[in-house]
């Protein structure tokens, strides 16, 4: 019988064909965030990895814009001079009226044309603009918040270069403008205020007011419906940001959130249900053979290795082929990315290990950047004694294979008990004594500026992890990004993200969730939750996410103990697979790469722009809405032979999960024939019709939907 499950609209059949093509010719899209060529969060992922098919699909009338960093223009931009005659006689004009917009090309997939806006430039211009405000909108913005003041300008000169476009076009064009988040917020609610001939589009990534109450220790989501919003805005001192998000998604010809919770959250913090669901994806690389990427984390792991055997210098009573490297990375929101629920299960897996006598050695890394004012000499210590002991070993390896080599060349097997003089026995005596350490090896890389204070050190003085020879599980905080220059862990995040075996993220407010979605795309398993938009987007197309590398937590219907308890059933599961098991599990995580693909994902965002042109311009576009209850969706279904994975797995209360234990059943697993079923599952990506030719047959794996027997 087929795999049932609900239907919504992040179901990956369930969006409508389109009766006609949209013709596109004379259509403009402004994509419009603080985020464009400046990195500051995970908004700038979506949109960088967005650009490539956005360009495609809309060729050259695809515009972002953004704010103008020079930093940042110096290494990601090549400023031209604008190709499109009507943004020329814009740009002009507005540079002429007292502006500074610079245009070029954004130096990243897809190449796509920028407008950088210096809001500084006219600082002058801000007060006259925030009364302009107050007067039409009713918003009052206070003088010492600089972010806010940003918001501002950046969103009356965003209407301005709207508006001029408009005027300096010879006929009144088709212009969708793409707003992200309320620091682009305000032009949207200017450019409705201001009746321009716009079709409007607003994303919200994560609600402000949500973002702040999470952080707060409420009982977020059990509660959502009770918070007097005004107050709870006001006492945090951000209720003109928070009415400038508001406006914002009211005034749009269509509103989108990333994630089904997060719609959830809109609807009754912002008070608008949202039109679409638009999940993030990421551009997907395939690699020719399956066992490329399965290289690829061995290379990363050695380098990781090479790390840990400095680190812990003195203190290498572990077997490095039993040890396993789980991590964390993200914004140092201690509770919000439940870095306070990871600590609490290691420290119960450490018991568990323990009293198992295992001989599996967890080191888990914290990778969240804090203050610091140096690296620990401590830890620079230990990478320098690690390269002493190699480059000594390699002495005597050398002066040993010149005996070995100078015996053998005479016709005589050499004497052993001669290889070695009483020289090369010192050098290694000298090496040996270098390795002693009277301290534990360090638990912080870098020397923190706040250390007293900290929110994790000070959890792990509480739980007592501290490296310990006794201890199982060793904590490794690094306070810093991950950098391929750096003198200690010379790696970016990508490698390290592959080196490792399992990526942990049990998020309590996450909207979406870039970590474990790059951890996926990259073959690597990994721990999320029913809060994540993420792990709800896995859990809704995967019959059995466990089985796939994909363990989601239950944060929403358990208390945080209980939570704590499934998480340390989670990783102590993982702890016991074998090494085969945790292969067949990679090469069935990297498989999921697809369902991320925004040759997938891309689609919610065509069709909000397309209802947007629809709303805005109903007499040149039409839209059809559709009936969700007229067609099917599918999931990836269990797998035909599963490696023993949680026990305790579920999927969320009360959903129980399929997933058994079964050590016959993975004897018989056969690599190529359930990744062939796995594809089978999954159509192709949609093709789009783009300008300037011949438009997509689209066939049955273009758009019909798929039933999946309980075969597979």
């Amino acid at each position: 019988m087929p795999l049932a499950r609900s239907l919504s609209v992040t179901s990956l059949s369930g969006m409508e064909d389109w009766d006609e093509e949209f013709d596109l010719e004379d259509a403009v899209l402004f994509e419009i965030a603080w985020e464009v060529a400046n990195k500051v969060g995970g908004i700038y992922t979506v949109i960088q990895t967005k650009a490539r098919l956005t360009a495609e699909e809309w060729g050259e009338n695809y515009f972002l814009v953004g704010p103008y960093v020079e930093s940042n223009v110096r290494t990601q931009v090549e400023l031209i001079e604008p190709t499109n005659p009507v943004l020329k006689r814009t740009i002009d004009k507005m540079n002429s009226s007292g502006c500074k917009i610079y245009f070029g090309r954004w130096l990243i997939e897809g190449s796509p044309y920028v407008i950088l806006i210096d809001v500084a430039y006219t600082a002058w211009s801000l007060d006259t603009w925030k009364s302009e405000l107050w007067e039409n909108c009713g918003i009052g913005v206070p003088w010492f918040d600089r972010e806010a003041n940003d918001s501002v300008l950046f969103g009356f000169l965003t209407v301005w270069l709207l508006g001029e476009y408009i005027a300096q076009s010879a006929e009144p064009p088709h212009i969708v403008a793409h707003f992200h988040e309320w620091l682009a917020g305000l032009g949207l609610v200017l450019c409705r205020q201001r009746q321009l001939s716009v079709a409007t589009v607003f994303t919200t990534h994560a609600t402000l007011l949500g973002r702040y109450l999470c952080a707060g220790n409420v009982d977020f989501y059990n509660r959502i419906s009770e918070f007097n919003l005004d107050k709870e805005a006001g006492d945090r001192q951000i209720y003109h940001r928070y009415c400038i998000e508001r406006a914002a998604a009211h005034c749009a010809h269509v509103f989108t959130t990333v994630s089904q919770i997060t719609a959830i959250e809109a609807e009754y913090l912002l008070k608008r249900k949202p039109d679409f669901v638009t999940p993030n994806g990421l551009n997907v690389k395939k690699f020719s053979a399956v066992h490329e990427f399965q290289n690829l984390h061995a290379q990363s792991k050695n380098r990781i290795q090479e790390f840990v055997r400095g680190h812990f210098y003195g203190h290498l009573d572990f077997n490095l082929d039993k040890c396993l490297f789980l991590f964390i990375a993200g914004r140092y929101e201690f509770s919000n990315k439940g870095a306070d629920v990871f600590l609490e299960a290691l420290a119960r897996l450490n018991y568990l290990l323990r009293v198992n006598h295992s001989d599996v050695t967890v080191i888990a890394f914290f990778i969240m950047p804090a203050r610091t004012n140096n690296f620990n000499v401590e830890t620079l210590k230990g990478q320098a004694v690690r390269k002493q002991l190699w480059d000594t070993a390699q002495t005597v390896k050398e002066r040993f294979g010149k005996k070995l080599y100078e015996s053998l060349l005479v016709g005589q097997l050499p004497d052993v008990s001669k290889m070695l003089d009483k020289e090369d026995f010192t050098i290694m005596k000298r090496a040996i004594f270098a390795t002693q350490r009277q301290c534990q090896p360090p638990i912080c890389t870098h020397n923190m500026l706040e250390d007293s204070s900290d929110p994790i050190l000070n959890c792990v003085r509480r739980i007592g992890l501290f490296n310990s020879s006794a201890d199982r599980v060793k904590i490794i905080f690094h306070p810093e990004f991950l950098s391929s220059t750096s003198p200690l862990l010379p790696m970016d995040y990508e490698e390290f993200v592959r080196g490792c075996h399992l990526g942990v993220f049990p998020s309590y407010y996450e909207p979406w969730g870039y970590t474990p979605a790059e951890c996926t795309v990259m073959g690597i398993p990994s721990v999320s939750t029913n809060l994540s938009g993420f792990g709800c987007f896995m859990e809704e197309h995967i019959a059995d996410p466990s089985a796939y590398g994909i363990y989601i937590l239950d944060r929403r219907y358990r208390g945080v103990d209980e939570s704590c308890n499934q998480l340390t059933s989670f990783l102590f599961q993982f702890c016991k697979q074998s090494r085969r098991q945790r292969i067949i599990q990679r090469n069935r995580t990297e498989r999921l790469s697809d369902l991320l693909d925004w040759r997938y994902l891309g689609r919610y965002y065509i069709s909000a722009r397309h209802m947007a042109l629809a709303k805005a311009y109903p007499d040149t576009f039409m839209y059809e809405p559709h009936d969700p209850t007229s067609t099917t969706g599918f999931r990836y279904p269990r797998p035909a032979s599963v490696p023993p994975s949680p026990s305790l797995s579920r999927h969320s209360s009360p959903h129980h999960s399929e997933a058994e234990d079964n050590d016959e059943e993975d004897e018989r697993y056969d690599e190529d024939l359930e990744a062939e079923k796995d594809r089978m599952n999954i159509r192709q990506p949609y093709s789009l019709p783009f300008k300037n030719k011949l438009p997509s047959v689209h066939g049955a794996n273009g758009y019909t939907d798929g039933v999946t027997s309980d075969k597979n």
